[in-house]
């Protein structure tokens, strides 16, 4: 294990530096939050630049369409658009960062050459059917049903929180193939069109008022057999190479985020007299200690992966489940030094703080995160 930078490494860092330099102030402002089809526009058009210059799917494997950089090169660019302020991945969130990887993994080569080149191109959305209601974060008991019918499998069922379904174009999606089948078995992966006839999106509003989560209703839904990525009903395997990625690196630009996030709010500190207190500053110190631990824990499961091929290992669920609670009281802690302004929705910071609290649910609760650090890393015996 090395966490040092090359001076390969280096380099790559200075021509991406000089780069976003170039690019970043030429773009157009950012769309109302609300405005899904402006902020889809907006993301794509990003993308389109990015995959222009070479910098889309950077970590991607060439025969993917990638650029095949090292996990390292995937941190530094993370790393350096955060820094430089550059747009979010966005809209593009799923398809790029997990089911463009999970395809690239275990698609056929007829389905990597279909569905990952408009993701790198900013052509395509892709959204993620995988909760649903009444399975909470134990994602295997999903109860979403598809059945073949000659060339086709037939879906019925629902999802819930599915983010950007309002503007994908294409969902990957866990069904049932097997009732039969224990628990973990008889689920399939696919990847199914969101204009297909009997999909219906209700968006949801969030305690922070966003409105990126959806509802997805699904009436004997037709998607095609070709459209399965693996083999029928080993879908759960397939699920947690895509959650491997989204546990793995999916959070890990928002690390550089809140970074810069804590040294604003201790600027704020500075500036209305909080930073006197100092159980605050032990506080902010604190804060600042595990964002760089988080940052090193980073460094070390890009470091793993790059002896497994790129997907990242376990060690990402004990990055995600540091990293969620890490956030809270980043804002806990920017709430303290606002005072009475935090309960101004319209104050920055206040509405990061309501969001914040998704994150011990998002891509797995804080829960099913110690299982899996547990029974895979500390080899304790596996709950009921």
């Amino acid at each position: 294990m090395d966490l040092t930078y090359t001076p390969e490494e280096e380099e790559f860092r200075a021509r991406l530096r000089a780069w976003l330099a170039g690019v970043l102030p030429a773009l157009p402002p950012k769309p109302s939050p609300d405005d899904w089809p402006a902020r889809r526009a907006y993301d794509l058009g990003w993308q389109r630049r990015l995959y222009d210059a070479g910098y889309a799917g950077l970590h991607w494997p060439v025969d993917a369409g990638g650029r095949g950089a090292t996990p390292t090169q995937h941190l530094i660019y993370l790393e350096e658009t955060e820094k430089a302020g550059a747009p979010y991945v966005g809209a593009n969130f799923v398809g790029l960062l997990h089911a463009g990887p999970t395809i690239a993994s275990e698609g056929s080569a007829e389905q990597r050459a279909r569905w990952l080149p408009p993701v790198l191109r900013g052509e395509e959305v892709w959204c993620q059917g995988f909760s649903e209601p009444g399975a909470g974060s134990d994602l295997a008991a999903l109860r979403t049903r598809a059945w073949r019918d000659g060339d086709d499998y037939v879906v019925s069922g629902s999802k819930i929180w599915t983010s950007h379904a309002e503007v994908a174009d294409w969902c990957e999606l866990l069904v049932r193939t097997d009732p039969g089948a224990r628990k973990h078995r008889g689920i399939t992966w696919l990847a199914m069109p969101m204009d297909a006839p009997g999909i219906t999106v209700r968006p949801l509003r969030t305690l922070a008022g966003s409105t990126e989560f959806a509802e997805v209703f699904l009436d004997e839904v037709r998607v095609p057999v070709a459209n399965r990525v693996g083999a029928e009903n080993d879908g759960w395997r397939v699920t947690m190479v895509t959650l491997s990625y989204e546990r793995g690196t999916a959070f890990v630009g928002e690390v550089v985020a809140c970074r810069r996030v804590l040294a604003e709010v201790a600027r704020e500190a500075r500036k209305n007299g909080r930073w006197d207190d100092v159980v605050l500053r032990r506080r902010l110190g604190r804060l600042n200690a595990e964002f760089r631990a988080l940052w090193r824990l980073t460094q070390w499961n890009v470091s793993e992966a790059q002896g497994t091929g790129g997907v990242p290992g376990v060690g990402g669920s004990v990055f995600k489940l540091g990293y969620s609670h890490a956030r809270q009281e980043l804002f806990d802690a920017a709430a303290e030094v606002l005072g009475p302004e935090a309960l101004d929705l319209g104050r920055e910071w206040t509405l990061d703080r309501l969001s914040s609290l998704s994150y011990t649910i998002a891509a797995g609760t804080s829960q099913i995160q110690r299982n899996i650090v547990a029974e895979r890393i500390l080899g304790l015996p596996r709950g009921r």
